[in-house]
């Protein structure tokens, strides 16, 4: 007679593989042939049960996130943003829990606010997500300035995090404050750092340290003991959701696990900075986008009018096609291909509203414009596998962006010249001094610029705006001399800058010949504008058409609103480009960029200092 056979189990690894492959099925199935929205609660849940087989094995050795979250008076955004982590965290479990906190996931809110009363309601902000789970270290003015007083005498940082006076040290904007944070984080690599006791306590492993701040080493105790950390740096302005079409319409979804993703693609892969991008509202400012939205603006106004006014709204599918920066006026200069065609706006009524219904809708999404969103050109997500999606980088979205700690040698350059570009100008340099251990991978985040309530972003810098009247010129001024820094920062890494020596005649050169290109660029599309703001007012302005009834007094207000602000920053008489073409401030700009390229190579060395400095403070 022969013996009964015996079951042998699975082991935990075999278990863990399993339930991998279960997880892979199942986001197959979510994203094939669109978002189907009936599986996300049981793609969530493999994940969740991935989390418990982790935990069962034991000797969790995947990476620990440390989020960096700068915030300058937008309480009711970082409200958001962290209630989206939680949601993340709560709906896939990386890592799970240990005495009610999220185990390998902490937030350093680094907060640039100026006023008394915002700053108690970010503190209050960061106490009520503490409590809920996450573990937040509130990183303030007073923490800054005392983490500044600690380095003095070490290095001169002022070239990299400014000179703002000590009783007005909010406000420094995001470059300066990031640069801050990543002071802080090297706190973090030393073994006796500065930090919240619960965010000492969420760490249950030695720490990374390093003695030289370009390579990190092994902790005293070895790899048995070793779990890396992962810095993460978003603006607060996002949320971990990506947008998608459902059967409802579009919707903002918790369907990507950030955390699992980016720590399969560090563990498999060299990278060392890894960025992602953003769906939703784009990433650049109104000052680049407004020659197409003017175009879809047109399409709209044409399509209105030759429509009955009573018929339902031509609906459309969400536009998810790949068009890269089709928000961007100037995506050539980018190396992307600008449609030609205008975009439909997507009236997201409910029912099947009229075209006078949608034509009103659409008149009060107007001036969101100003405040950064683009009513016509979202951005939507569209499936790919992040591990398969990884491809060398070029730009840094410093909203989305995940790095070793081995990497905290690059801070962003420039920063007290406040120009926007920052990030694709790190970028360039990043591309030359880590090569193909600087990636971008599929997880983007969802950005959205403005509140429901009110349709303006809460807190926007350069933007200055009174009743009806938006001002462009101070954001106008630092995109354009932004370009100028990014497009003169590309050419010279195309000559081995910052790893070889370039000469300052060089420098000037090629920043003088950069402003000449982009001058051109920008008085061209300047030129174009103008007729088009001409051409639309017409069509406006035109008694015949049936806007003009009383009924649509409003929705012709918030119109006519829209094309005296896009007059008065884009017409012929824009002070936004009278500063770019004020000779005077071109000297004076030329001057500062110049000496901030030349004291490139300074500013590494002062921060090479300040890293170890920090890595080796007693408590």
């Amino acid at each position: 007679m022969s013996s009964p056979s015996i079951c042998r189990l699975a082991s935990p690894e075999e278990q863990i593989a399993a339930q991998h492959a279960v997880i892979a099925r199942f986001e197959t199935a979510l994203w094939e042939g669109g978002f189907n929205e009936s599986l996300l609660p049981s793609y969530q849940s493999a994940w969740r049960r991935l989390e418990v087989l982790v935990a069962a094995r034991g000797d969790d050795r995947r990476h620990h996130f440390v989020l960096v979250i700068p915030v300058a008076d937008s309480p009711a955004q970082l409200r958001r943003c962290l209630a989206s982590l939680l949601e993340l965290c709560r709906a896939f479990g990386y890592g799970g829990m240990k005495d009610g906190h999220f185990r390998k996931v902490s937030v350093i809110l680094a907060d640039d606010t100026q006023a008394p009363d915002l700053i108690a309601a970010n503190q209050a902000i960061a106490r009520e997500f503490d409590a809920q789970g996450l573990v937040v270290d509130y990183f303030g003015l007073a923490e800054q300035l005392e983490l500044m007083d600690s380095l003095a005498g070490v290095a001169d940082l002022s070239t990299i995090v400014g000179t703002v006076p000590r009783d007005a040290f909010g406000h420094k904007g995001q470059a300066m404050m990031r640069n801050i944070a990543y002071l802080k984080l090297a706190q973090l690599q030393g073994s006796q750092y500065q930090a919240s006791d619960a965010l000492k306590d969420s760490f249950q492993y030695p720490l990374e340290g390093y003695s030289d701040p370009l390579r990190a080493e092994v902790p005293q105790g070895g790899m048995e003991s070793y779990a890396p950390l992962l810095f993460y740096t978003l603006d607060a302005d996002q949320q971990f959701k990506v947008k998608v079409e459902t059967a409802d319409g579009d919707g903002n979804v918790c369907a990507v696990n950030f955390f699992a993703q980016l720590d399969a693609i560090f563990s498999e892969t060299d990278a060392d900075v890894l960025t992602g991008k953003v769906v939703g509202d784009p990433p650049v400012s109104p000052a680049v986008m407004a020659g197409n939205f003017l175009d879809d603006v047109a399409g709209f106004l044409h399509e209105m009018a030759a429509s009955d006014p009573a018929l339902p709204y031509r609906p459309h599918a969400a536009n998810t096609q790949e068009a890269n920066a089709a928000y961007h006026d100037m995506a050539g200069l980018f190396g992307f291909q600008h449609p030609t065609n205008a975009y439909r706006y997507r009236c997201m009524l409910a029912g099947t509203p009229s075209n006078a219904r949608c034509f009103d809708d659409f008149a009060q999404r107007l001036k969101s414009f100003f405040h950064g969103e683009h009513p016509t050109r979202i951005t939507w997500y569209r499936h790919q596998p992040a591990l398969d999606s990884v491809q060398p980088a070029r730009t840094v979205y410093t909203g989305n962006y995940v790095f070793r700690p081995r990497a905290l040698n690059w801070f962003i350059p420039f920063a007290p010249l406040r120009l926007r570009m920052s990030g694709p100008t790190l970028g360039r340099l990043m591309k030359g001094g880590l090569g193909k251990r600087f990636v971008s991978a599929n997880l983007p985040m969802l950005h959205t610029r403005t509140l429901d309530a009110t349709g303006e972003a809460e807190f926007r810098p350069g933007v200055v705006t009174h009743a009806d009247t938006i001002d462009l010129a101070d954001e106008f001024e630092r995109q354009f001399y932004g370009d100028v820094m990014l497009f003169t920062v590309e050419r010279l890494a195309a000559l081995g800058f910052p790893q070889q020596a370039v000469s300052s005649e060089v420098v000037a050169a090629t920043l003088d010949a950069v402003h000449a290109d982009m001058t051109q660029q920008y008085r061209a599309r300047h030129a174009v504008i103008v007729k088009k703001l001409d051409a639309l007012t017409r069509v406006l302005n035109d008694p015949a058409r049936w806007w003009h009834a009383p009924a649509h007094a409003e929705a012709r207000a918030h119109f006519r609103a829209f094309f005296d602000n896009m007059q008065r920053n884009f017409g012929t008489d824009s002070p936004c480009h009278a500063r770019i073409a004020s000779k005077e401030n071109w000297q004076r700009w030329r001057t500062h960029q110049l000496a901030a390229i030349a004291r490139y190579h300074d500013d590494r060395r002062a921060w090479g200092k300040a890293l170890a400095a920090l890595a080796q403070q007693p408590a």
